[in-house]
């Protein structure tokens, strides 16, 4: 004896796997077919399905989507187009509770009453539809089925506080918008979800949330069903909606609807509301309502909206007539007219539809076509006027649409160009002509028409996804908040002038070995940038750690302009700063703090290397005077003590500081220090091989960080004779720079003892003796002085100008200046020990 086709109503709050066991029951049986309330569902179970069975033994129908190998057994669809024509061992309705919507609501009450499977029919719902399956499906057996986590409340929280994977729930397009632009300023970015998005549009935007490209997602009531998202916390920013009629406050079982998709498998969910504004404009739920929510207590329905099944299609007075049925049963109530109702009212007072709608066949094909969803939520007035096109077509000539009209409509809406809302409504009327190219029976070429509409839909969506991406989403921030939730490996890039970019996003430059943020970047994204660069950037600071390791000499430089302290430039970048050594021609070197990120290893290599190349450089810059210390060990006493003050001072003395040192010292020892480079002016006693620009930078370098300096002056600008004084300037500065103060202007030594030389020289070829004298005008040419400043330095060389002429007077030697900072008592001090 065959068993009896077995009814089970298996009910239960979101999360608690009703879905996955009808699955796990219909691919028991031989075929089966299941219907969903979104297509989305629909592609998401038939994904699972053939991963189960196969492609070949799994077909997908929906109003604009259509996969049916030959000979398929198990059948994924919208709820609108289960199928009443074919018999299947396993039938299964979800989300059944919607037979309470007031305007689909009679497509699942249908399906609840009557479609039924040869073995096993499962009707997958709420608890509070319950009662209902008691009072009309007496036969059914019942099972409950708990939540797998817990829900909880919390209190409310603004926008910027929200935790990380929370959904925010708005119920208008405006209000969606408007919370995902606030996020994108605080957070970096927000996945956008509304019932008017394509499938894939939607897709898309939930794969960027599930990536963690994103962190908020914002979205209206559509994300109640469906959709296994990795959602923490749910967040409504209002609790009323308008329904299409009024607007009106949700209810509690909505609300957990919503509330629900918190939490996942065992992991636990929490909900609450968000605070836009003012504390006191936030949402609230009153404390019964949260308890009923968390312990899913909810009260049960007590009617299911109801359309007559059995149409009479022999004319279309009669079709109206048995639309208009009222239900028998007290549990079932007859709603308002469905869009499709109320455009079939709307043309059945057309006198060219009553002509042509005269017989059976033509009724039923009107009625069909009144089945084509106002996807573009025009109304029914506008809705029926595309529908009267579509029949009239249908019902003249050879009874097909014509492929020109259809050309043209999709021509039209082949365009990426325009804003979200322009996009979403090409998007809804591509999805038209999809639903349109599904019926075999309106086109020659359905299969061909089908696959246009669809790949037109794809292109539309996948630049909506573009859109909204562009606006409510830092690509940057996403990146970096993918990365540091990941903790994988995303394409680093490091370009040539130093531009960091990660999977295609700029995140700044990496200078030498110091990863600089975007300076566009808000606060919070150079945090984000900052961690990603330790974490991603160590091997390339490594790499360049041991370039700088083999450079050449000429990749390293001194930077040194009077700020303090003076840098070494590995390539242009800073790698190390001096600081006080021993001596002022040993300075010790401080490697910069982002060398910190190379290692120990690394980091000694690297000191070593700038070490060798510093000392390196001295000698080669400053040659004359680094040998002197060496020289000095082969000199008597005198001469040594001039080196020492020759050194100490970086090259240049006031001859009248040491005269009587140097009239002391042996003239063989004054022999070889005139070979060492070293010059006995008249006015100083200096090394003119590095008082030329580039070793006065290094002299102004080493005796500032010897002498601890805060900041100098700039070095004087290479060619010039003359400088102006600057009043700020500390002492000893232009005595370094290879300069003698003189009144306003500071003279370049060498000129000096040059100009004092030609005018003793002048003196000599004249015999003038004490008397006075013309001095040569080009020297003053040669100075670049004006009268007042070349009469300054005359005075201070000891000429005394007259009305007839100069007069040599010879001075009184000067006070030494004082030292600018403390001299060295032993020479094997110069000598770095």
């Amino acid at each position: 004896m065959t068993p009896a086709p077995r009814l089970t109503a298996v009910l239960g709050p979101t999360n608690t796997g009703k879905t996955h066991l009808a699955v796990e029951r219909m691919c028991a049986h031989a075929g089966g077919v299941m219907g969903f309330p979104l297509r989305l569902l629909a592609r998401e179970v038939y994904d699972r399905v053939v991963a189960i069975k196969g492609q070949a033994q799994v077909a997908l129908v929906t109003g604009e989507e259509r996969i049916v190998p030959p000979g398929a057994r198990y059948l994924l669809c919208t709820a609108e187009s289960l199928p009443t024509d074919r018999a299947f061992p396993f039938v299964a309705l979800d989300e059944a509770q919607l037979g309470a919507d007031p305007e689909r609501g009679h497509v699942f009450t249908n399906a609840l009453l009557h479609v039924r499977g040869t073995a096993e029919t499962m009707i997958l719902g709420s608890e509070t539809l319950a009662p209902l399956v008691r009072r009309l499906l007496p036969d059914a057996e019942i099972q409950s089925r708990p939540r797998f986590s817990r829900l909880e409340w919390q209190p409310p929280r603004k926008l910027s506080r929200l935790p990380s994977r929370t959904a925010i729930v708005a119920f208008s397009t405006e209000q969606v918008y408007a919370v995902a632009e606030m996020l994108r300023r605080l957070k970096g970015g927000a996945a956008v979800v509304t019932g008017a998005l394509s499938p894939r549009t939607r897709n898309a935007q939930v794969a960027l949330f599930q990536a963690g490209e994103v962190d908020h997602l914002v979205a209206t009531d559509a994300i109640g069903m469906g959709l296994n998202m990795d959602i923490a916390h749910v967040a409504f920013a209002s609790l009323s909606k308008f329904d299409g009629r009024r607007h009106r406050r949700l209810t509690v079982a909505e609300i957990a609807q919503i509330a629900g998709r918190a939490g996942r498998h065992q992991r636990d969910g929490t909900f609450g509301t968000v605070i836009l504004g003012s504390a006191d404009d936030a949402p609230t739920l009153a404390p019964a309502e949260i308890e009923a929510i968390e312990q899913h207590r909810f009260p049960p329905l007590t009617s299911l909206y109801w359309r007559n099944a059995r149409l009479d299609f022999s004319s279309l007075r009669r079709l109206v007539m048995s639309l208009d049925a009222l239900p028998s049963a007290p549990e079932l109530v007859r709603g308002q007219d469905a869009i499709d109702v109320a455009v079939l009212k709307r043309l059945a007072g057309e006198p060219w539809v009553m002509e042509r709608a005269r017989h059976r066949e033509a009724v039923m094909r009107l009625w069909a076509v009144c089945g084509l969803p106002d996807y573009r939520q025009t109304g029914p007035e506008r809705h029926a006027r595309l529908v009267g096109r579509i029949f009239r077509y249908l019902t003249e000539g050879h009874g097909r649409l014509p492929e020109a009209w259809i050309a043209s409509e999709l021509a039209v809406l082949d365009n990426l160009a325009g804003d979200i809302d322009t996009l979403s409504d090409r998007i809804a009327a591509a999805r038209t002509w999809s639903f349109v190219a599904h019926r075999a029976d309106w086109l020659d070429d359905a299969a061909g028409w089908a696959e246009r509409a669809r790949a037109l839909e794809d292109k539309l969506s996948d630049a909506l996804h573009q859109r909204l991406t562009q606006r409510f989403v830092d690509r940057r921030t996403a990146v970096l908040r993918r990365d540091l939730r990941h903790r994988q490996d995303p394409a680093v890039e490091v370009d040539p002038d130093g531009t960091v970019v990660v999977d295609g996003a700029i995140i700044g430059t990496l200078d030498g070995f110091a990863f600089r943020p975007d300076p566009t970047a808000r606060a919070g994204e150079k945090r984000l940038m900052l961690a990603a660069a330790e974490r991603r950037l160590a091997r390339e600071l490594a790499a360049r750690a041991q370039a700088l390791v083999a450079s050449a000499e000429a990749d390293f430089t001194l930077d040194f302009d009077g700020r303090m302290p003076p840098r070494i430039r590995w390539r242009g970048a800073p790698v190390a700063v001096l600081r006080r050594g021993g001596t002022p021609l040993a300075p010790r070197i401080e490697l910069e703090r982002h060398l910190d990120a190379v290692g120990p290893a690394l980091r000694a290599a690297v000191a070593e290397r700038l070490d060798a190349w510093l000392r390196c450089a001295i000698a080669r810059e400053l040659g004359p005077l680094a040998r002197l210390p060496t020289l000095a060990q082969g000199l008597g006493p005198q001469a040594r003590g001039l080196v020492v003050q020759l050194v100490e001072a970086m090259g240049s003395l006031p001859r009248a500081s040491v005269e009587a040192l140097l009239e002391a010292t042996d003239p063989a020892d004054r022999r070889r220090l005139r070979a060492a480079g070293v010059r006995f002016g008249i006015v100083h006693l200096f090394l003119p091989a590095v008082l030329k620009p580039r070793p006065t930078r290094w002299r102004l370098a080493l005796w500032a960080v010897q002498a601890r300096m805060d900041a100098l002056p700039p070095p004087p600008p290479a060619g010039r004779v003359a400088v102006a004084v600057a009043p700020d300037a500390p002492p000893g500065f232009y005595a370094i720079a290879g300069f003698w103060p003189v009144g306003r202007l500071a003279v370049r030594i060498d000129l000096v003892d040059r100009t004092a030389r030609a005018l003793h020289a002048q003196r000599r070829s004249e015999r003038v003796g004490d008397q006075p004298f013309t001095p040569d005008p080009q020297l003053r040419h040669a100075l670049g002085l004006d009268e007042a400043d070349f009469a300054r330095l005359l005075k201070a060389l000891g000429f005394q100008p007259r009305t007839d002429g100069l007069r040599f007077v010879r001075p009184r030697a000067p006070r030494p200046a004082p030292p600018a900072y403390t001299p060295f008592a032993r020479l094997h001090d110069l000598m770095g020990g």
